[in-house]
């Protein structure tokens, strides 16, 4: 069920945090002492953390059953919520189920019970229907951007879930905007609000890019070349849109990869695990990828085109100026076009095609993405992987870069120019009594 328990100075130490913002202080004492949370902040000032820390410290090591249930709406922040308790090694085990995932794997992982575990409306709903594990012990109940779990389409799902948790005794809710009233189903009453919302990120710059054709596609190029192959993300509103703004790019040789709701699960996380690891600068995505993902400092965000309401505007600018670090937001609109009211009221830089100076063409990638065929259950580290390409595969430790282990496979960002000579190096090599397959992806 559990290692050594950890304490909360302990977890800080191990996450190399020397002390909380002041939006963490106030949950770390309110969260504790009230039934009932609502916690608003802006994305990327650590609300994860903020609602995990009392979580944890509320957690009996003497039970063998799920303690804690929470819920997001997308498959991506369940994977980071559970990734953030694993680097915390706070000892509990903690588990994340969603669709697209194989329902077997989360009978097995589910048998082996976690304390917390963690998931999307309808898979939760789903394994509570088969009556996978017991809800006697759930005590508390998160439910992290509320205001999407909450929306319509997943409502007969959170009822239902409520329903089957009746020993529940306190609900967090959190979000970077509060756009709904909590539904009456949800039994949150006099709640204790943490509100930061409007405390404003300065060093966030919003530009307007005036395009004089209507594709908007010329502007688009000039905001990248003068970006300078930094990493950022172009925000579409359909997947069409996304595989025509996709095609234009890597016909100019400007990598990318695509981010949206229709995709396969696999698919989804290689495409952000070559984003954050740089073998993508470039991520082209639908709002799905405005909330909770887990992505590297971004230096800019692209409006290609513009949400219709004021608070999608406001959680896709929050990908970028995360934690009091400098962002931009470009705002990309035909010239004859008029801004919505939610842009005409912020302080923005109007820029011209003119006005975005021309540069050399863009660097191609530094990093490719190899996948490992071994991972946690094989007894894999990260480690043993860096040891391999460093001792077997002949590469510097500057040459690896971000290593992602999972269950049963490993991805790993390799510098580009070393690649072809490493794979028929470690292909096929044992490691950890496990023939592996090493192959670019």
């Amino acid at each position: 069920m559990l290692n050594s328990i950890k304490t909360q100075q302990d977890i800080l130490d191990k996450l190399k945090i020397e002390k909380l913002n002041p939006m963490q202080k106030e949950a770390l004492v309110c969260i504790p002492s009230n039934t009932n949370i609502i916690l608003i902040s802006p994305t990327g000032t650590g609300k994860t953390l903020a609602f995990l820390l009392p979580l944890i410290s509320s957690l009996s090591p003497k039970s063998s059953e799920v303690q804690a249930l929470i819920i997001v709406p997308s498959r991506e922040l369940a994977i980071q919520i559970e990734q953030v308790i694993r680097e915390m090694g706070s000892g509990y085990k903690a588990i994340a189920v969603y669709g697209g995932r194989s329902g077997s794997q989360d009978k097995i992982d589910i048998e082996h019970r976690p304390a917390i575990l963690i998931g999307t409306p309808g898979r939760i709903a789903d394994h509570l229907r088969r009556k996978r594990f017991s809800t006697e012990h759930i005590n508390t109940l998160v439910l992290d951007e509320f205001d999407k779990s909450l929306e319509i389409g997943f409502e007969k799902e959170m009822i239902e879930i409520i329903d089957e948790i009746p020993n529940v005794t306190k609900k967090i809710l959190t979000s970077a905007t509060q756009r709904i009233e909590v539904p009456a189903f949800v039994g949150v009453s006099n709640p204790t609000r943490i509100d930061f919302s409007n405390e404003e990120i300065t060093q966030l710059t919003v530009k307007t890019v005036s395009s004089p054709s209507k594709d908007k596609l010329d502007a688009l190029l000039a905001i990248l070349v003068h970006t300078k192959n930094q990493p950022g993300i172009i925000f579409c509103n359909y997947k069409d849109t996304i595989k025509y703004v996709s095609d234009y790019l890597s016909d100019n040789n400007i990598s990318n990869g695509c981010f949206y709701g229709g995709m396969e699960q696999k698919d989804r996380e290689r495409a952000l695990i070559k984003f954050r690891n740089g073998t993508h600068q470039i991520l082209i995505a639908t709002d799905l990828a405005a909330r909770g993902i887990d992505v590297p400092e971004i230096k800019f965000i692209i409006h290609y085109q513009l949400p219709n309401k004021k608070y999608e505007f406001t959680h896709r600018n929050g990908r970028t100026a995360r934690m009091h670090k400098e962002g931009t937001a470009y705002v990309i609109h035909c010239t004859k076009d008029i801004l919505p009211d939610f842009i005409e009221v912020i302080h923005t830089n109007s820029l011209t095609l003119a006005d975005l100076k021309e540069s050399d063409n863009q660097d191609l990638p530094s990093w490719k993405t190899i996948f490992i065929s071994g991972g946690r259950k094989d007894k894999i580290s990260k480690g043993d992987i860096a040891g391999l390409f460093i001792k077997q595969g002949k590469l510097g430790s500057d040459q690896i870069g971000i290593i992602e282990l999972k269950q049963d496979c490993a991805f790993v960002g390799v510098h580009a120019s070393v690649v072809d000579k490493l794979l028929p190096l470690v292909n096929n090599y044992k490691l950890k009594r496990k023939k592996i397959r090493v192959t670019i992806i």
